[in-house]
């Protein structure tokens, strides 16, 4: 029998999943969203799978204690994995239809709802951002190291 007070372990975690599926690596992130879900070290984490951070995650960071942001980014080695936190900006942040920084989002949160989650960015570098809904196959490789890199975020988080 479960315990009434037992929380999940990863009750007030936000993780989000961004990028374009339509994009090759881009869709790194949705892709990672969507395997995280069904991890049994993530249970009772809030999963978003998104195309871009907007504006409107910032409300979804209200209630969170942890944020991780999973995304694809140039530049980097293909498949290699980055861990690292994002501080919230104080700059402000472009109109509200347009794309979201990281740190310019944590800031949003902290502004309008006065959110101060840890907010943290899984990174794995991109071989292409060519169209097509296939990751190369060194993204591909990197998706289970992303879903491991998160709960191991996360594990981090409950126990500090």
């Amino acid at each position: 029998m479960k315990d009434a007070g037992a929380k999940e372990p990863a009750a007030g975690v936000l993780v989000v999943g961004y990028g374009n599926a339509l994009r090759g690596d881009d869709g790194l992130g949705p892709r990672a969203a969507e395997r995280i879900a069904t991890d049994p070290r993530l249970r009772g984490a809030e999963i978003l799978a998104l195309h871009q951070l907007t504006p409107e995650v910032a409300a979804d960071m209200r209630d969170a204690s942890l944020v991780v942001l999973v995304d694809a980014r140039a530049g980097d080695e293909p498949g290699a994995i980055t861990v690292r936190r994002v501080d919230a900006s104080s700059e402000p942040t472009s109109a509200p239809s347009h794309h979201v920084e990281p740190a310019a989002l944590a800031g949003l949160a902290r502004e309008l709802w006065g959110a101060t989650p840890e907010v943290c960015a899984v990174t794995v570098g991109a071989a292409s951002f060519d169209g097509g809904e296939h990751l190369s196959p060194a993204v591909e490789r990197a998706l289970p190291g992303v879903v491991d890199a998160v709960a191991a975020i996360v594990a981090d988080h409950r126990h500090a």
